[in-house]
């Protein structure tokens, strides 16, 4: 989760909402791929961080499925996020903040609970929580002149 917030950090400072996002292989240690949020550069409402890191596992794996990985995100997803993630087969999620207003896992429409979610990865919520929301806070403050934050994304 370390490397995801040091993603999310770079993405703060392109001006993006500081999301980071990383797939890895826990069997092996490695990390298949990396995203952080670029929907401001990219010009692309979909480049959200989970989206980004999903595309280049799904490159660097040459396969659509990336069963038995785990996505690390410092934000809990959102519906598109949460329905790439369920598409992917991601094994299995690890977010660092809760997202009450926009999230889709814990919060919100709670994707993987659904009857007509086909694939309900493992998830597992609050890994460094505390930092990750303060990094969110502390940018929106920045963006709005100091006054209290809205929605994360």
């Amino acid at each position: 989760m370390r490397m995801a917030l040091d993603l999310a950090q770079a993405a703060a400072d392109a001006g993006e909402v500081p999301v980071g996002a990383l797939v890895v292989d826990e069997s092996t240690g490695e990390v298949v791929s990396t995203g952080a949020n670029g929907p401001v550069a990219a010009h692309d409402p979909t480049a959200h961080a989970e989206i980004v890191a999903l595309r280049r596992a799904a490159t660097a794996r040459q396969n659509y499925r990336l069963t038995d990985l785990t996505l690390y995100v410092t934000l809990e997803p959102c519906a598109m996020c949460a329905g790439a993630i369920s598409h992917a087969r991601i094994g299995r999620v690890v977010w660092a903040a809760d997202d009450p207003k926009g999230g889709a896992v814990l919060h919100g429409p709670r994707l993987f609970e659904q009857p007509t979610c086909h694939w309900k990865p493992a998830v597992e919520g609050g890994l460094f929580g505390a930092e990750a929301g303060e990094m969110l806070r502390a940018f929106f403050r920045r963006r709005r002149g100091g006054t209290a934050a809205a929605g994360p994304r």
